[in-house]
């Protein structure tokens, strides 16, 4: 019994060393009590932004522990950032923004857990920007080294004002090699060619703006991006096509890119003649054929959505037509018959030529006609004078036609018509001879 009770005794002392040794290790009293919050926040500005420090208020007890604070940070309407730091200081690198919020707050630590023991009140902190004078800044890579930034000027920024471009990569500062200038030759605009990227490192871009009557106003934008989210890819390649049972079957490979070619990056649209483009994964895509005599015309198209998000779509690639042969066919039929067609009237103009030289058909219908005789004018003439003296109407005589000119005169000599002009009255012809 007595064994038992030391037993239980020492039990007993064991637990309670143990529970006071957690609490030790756990923070002490005086030192959780005293933990302030940080203060003095403020801001000193250099090349890429501004500079936030503050008084992390530290006495030597918390000194044992792993100390750290917590940064929390807001641009306008953007989400907030939050980290976890292990200096008093934070380079914040302002964009196209007019300013941003935070607050921060300090933390113990256990030094063999990394549990929070112990943490302040969050301390709060407001910066206001200079004004920006720039805004909508886009950027653009394409054909894997040409890089384009355009912006638009704001309408109160000052008219002696002037706008440049540059960038750091690698450690290295690039120059804008080649201005887009607008009507009042501002700098709106920057292009560079020959420009190399690895999608791994990421881009500072800066827009500083240079105020001529005024030298101290000079003003840096920044903004910092990743060059394979900016790239707009080219048109697919080796684009191709083949018939197999009533349906084509379209076929590609991606295109050249700075970022990842895993197959898995890439994603795909297809266009086949006024159709909605259709999204497909593969680098192959099957479209039934239901009129085989239809002429299709195809287009593809890529971007990434899953190794990055790029909501950069490429152009389309040369258009390619399906069934162009039938149209081809029938084209080459109608050409094959006005050919036919064209050959048949020169051989028959031809054969019709030679057979009129050869028969003499064209001095027959050329054939002049002959002049009526002396004695057929003579009688002529002798007609018109008698009929205008008795005053005759203007009717012709029924005369028979004369079908050929050529008959002799001797053959009207019979007819009515001279025993007709015998009976006239002599005393109107006293003075007239007849033959």
């Amino acid at each position: 019994m007595l064994q038992l009770m030391h037993q239980a005794c020492f039990c007993l002392a064991l637990t309670w060393y143990k529970m006071i040794s957690v609490c030790l290790a756990n923070g002490h009293p005086s030192i959780t009590a005293s933990i302030m919050a940080p203060s003095d926040l403020h801001i000193v500005k250099n090349d890429f932004g501004v500079i936030l420090s503050w008084n992390s208020n530290i006495t030597e007890e918390m000194e044992t522990y792993s100390v750290k604070y917590v940064l929390m940070c807001k641009f306008d309407t953007a989400k907030e950032i939050l980290e976890r730091l292990q200096e008093n200081k934070r380079i914040i690198r302002l964009g196209l923004h007019s300013g941003f919020y935070a607050k921060v707050k300090t933390q113990l630590l256990s030094k063999e857990t990394e549990d929070v023991i112990k943490e302040s009140n969050w301390t709060e902190f407001v910066y206001k920007a200079p004004p920006v004078y720039i805004q909508n800044l886009s950027c653009i890579i394409y054909n894997l080294f040409n890089f384009n930034c355009t912006w638009d000027i704001k309408t109160e920024a000052p008219e002696d004002a002037q706008y440049f471009l540059s960038y750091r990569y690698s450690g290295k500062e690039f120059q804008c090699q080649l201005y887009l200038i607008n009507a009042k030759h501002k700098n709106i605009g920057c292009h560079m060619k020959e420009v190399y990227f690895n999608s791994s490192n990421p881009i500072r871009l800066n827009i500083n703006v240079r105020v001529r009557s005024n030298s101290s106003e000079n003003r840096s934008y920044y903004k910092r991006f990743t060059p394979r989210r900016l790239e707009k890819l080219n048109p697919p390649i080796n684009v191709s096509l083949s018939l197999e049972d009533r349906s084509i079957k379209i076929n590609w490979k991606p295109p050249p890119t700075i970022g990842s070619a895993e197959k898995n990056c890439f994603t795909y649209q297809v266009k086949i003649t006024d159709l909605k483009p259709v999204d497909v994964s593969e680098e192959e895509y099957v479209h039934p054929v239901r009129d085989p005599e239809k002429q299709y015309i195809v287009q593809v198209r890529v971007k990434k959505i899953k190794c990055i998000s790029n909501k950069i779509w490429s152009e389309w690639s040369e258009p390619i037509i399906i069934n162009n042969n039938y149209k081809n066919n029938k084209m080459n039929t109608w050409q094959m018959l006005i050919l036919v067609l064209f050959l048949s009237t020169i051989f028959t103009g031809g054969l019709l030529k030679f057979l009129c030289r050869r028969y003499k058909c064209i001095d027959t219908v050329v054939m002049p006609i002959p002049q009526p005789s002396e004695r057929i004018r003579t009688w002529l003439e002798l007609y018109s004078v008698q009929r205008k003296e008795y005053g005759l109407g203007p009717q012709p005589p029924d005369i028979p036609a004369i079908r050929d000119l050529s008959t002799p005169v001797k053959d009207f000599t019979q007819q009515k018509y001279i025993s007709e002009i015998m009976l006239i009255p002599q005393e109107k012809n006293q003075h007239k001879r007849i033959n």
